[in-house]
């Protein structure tokens, strides 16, 4: 068995940027990973990109500093940034190795991979902020000759079956996988729930820029009244396009009804072929119209107080989207449907965690990254503490904040964290 100072469970970004900290600190330590740096971006959809643009994609000690700071980093690229990364601070890394069990041993914890054990006095669970995907309890009665593809699973057009698709979900995985196969060809209908609807520009700037530079970003947990709800929030309906793209920047219900997509509401039952849907359509669109022009108000305002000089071009403020009539059922087999694709969100699994310190949900409970068992501590939740906690640009600061308690007491490893 090896002896170490502290186990980190993950090399993604947030496993990382703990690493490339606790070595400054001078802490021993090893990053198990069960495939390679950057794990989950290898397998996501070929052309996703980051919803972020390049200039925010900070870590400790460590940011893009190439060209098109304004663009959007491809998985592929993320992949090679985060590995450049990993090699500048030299990252203890130990790949291809997939943990069994986290279990208490003595005053600290063992864990045991595929290749090897190790005995800690700390563990940092890195792992993201979830990796197995929510599926409505309607779906598993749907024929069996109709594919069901989670998010997760999905690579691009060819790699669904032939025929119409239902795409469940409207945030940013659902939105960007609908317009995709509607672009390649396919007839696709978007099941529409909750969601949130944004611009990616405004005001001559991205989205992003707005959400930095408000604070929105830095809000923290426990500033909010229902941090339940807050770390339930929908994702972004945004796409990583630049300026110029003929397909536009921007990515929502209105756009996706310029390709020809067809809208409906939530799925609330299946039997077979035949799915049943809610008539809440106008309600979710509503909803999401008011979120908008709630904070387009608000950033006009933070203009207007800070003096700054960003002219309002009223075709930065989307327009309401018009619905027509809504169907409230679908037959799959007869309208040809050959797969149903779930963007219906993902939630945290961490079946290897044999220490009581998980909810009903699988989310890990925390406070600032200590969990309530001392020693084990969590990185890249939702809202862990900030709002951008789970995002590249994010999990820096609840970094900073775990190892900065793990090595208290030790005045120089504290010192070395202060280091710029």
């Amino acid at each position: 068995m090896n002896t170490v100072d502290t186990v980190v469970i993950g090399a993604g970004h947030a496993g990382l940027a703990v690493s490339h900290l606790l070595g400054r600190a001078g802490r021993d330590h090893v990053v198990v990973e069960r495939g390679a740096v950057a794990q989950s971006w290898r397998t996501r959809w070929d052309s996703l990109t980051l919803l972020t643009p390049r200039w925010m994609s900070r870590l400790p000690g460590w940011r893009y500093r190439g060209p098109g700071q304004e663009g959007f980093m491809p998985a592929a690229e993320l992949v090679g940034h985060l590995e450049a990364y990993a090699a500048s601070s030299a990252a203890p890394l130990a790949l291809g190795r997939e943990v069994l069990e986290v279990a208490p041993a003595g005053e600290g914890y063992r864990v045991t991979t595929t290749d090897g054990t190790w005995s800690a006095r700390h563990v940092v669970v890195a792992t993201g902020p979830g990796s197995r995907a929510v599926l409505p309890p309607a779906i598993h009665a749907l024929h069996p000759g109709v594919r069901r593809v989670p998010a997760l699973d999905y690579r691009n057009p060819e790699s669904l079956p032939s025929g119409a698709v239902l795409v469940v979900g409207a945030s940013a995985s659902g939105v960007q996988i609908a317009d995709e196969l509607a672009r390649s060809g396919r007839r696709v209908v978007l099941a529409v729930g909750r969601h949130t609807r944004v611009p990616r520009r405004y005001r001559g700037m991205d989205l992003s820029w707005w959400l930095d530079r408000s604070g929105r970003l830095a809000r923290t947990i426990d500033t909010v009244a229902d941090p339940v709800a807050a770390r339930r929030e929908t994702s972004l309906q945004l796409v990583g396009r630049e300026p110029g793209d003929p397909r536009g920047t921007s990515l929502g219900l209105d756009t996706l009804q310029d390709v020809g997509v067809e809208l409906v509401g939530r799925v609330r039952g299946a039997d077979g072929h035949r799915i049943d849907l809610a008539d809440d359509l106008p309600v979710s669109v509503a909803a999401a119209q008011r979120q908008l022009d709630d904070l387009l108000d608000a950033i006009d305002a933070d203009v207007d107080a800070s003096g700054l000089t960003r002219e309002v071009d009223p075709a930065d403020r989307p327009e309401p989207v018009r619905l027509g009539p809504a169907r409230t059922s679908l037959d799959l087999g007869v309208e040809g449907f050959g797969s149903v694709v779930l963007a219906t969100g993902l939630r945290p699994h961490h079946p290897w965690l044999r220490v009581p310190v998980t909810d009903l949900d699988g989310t890990i409970r925390q406070c600032r990254g200590r969990t309530p068992a001392a020693g084990l501590y969590v990185v890249g939740q939702r809202f862990q503490h900030r709002r951008d906690s789970a995002t590249l640009d994010g999990a820096r600061h609840d970094a900073r904040d775990v190892v900065s308690h793990l090595v208290a007491g030790d005045t120089a490893a504290v010192a070395a964290l202060e280091m710029r």
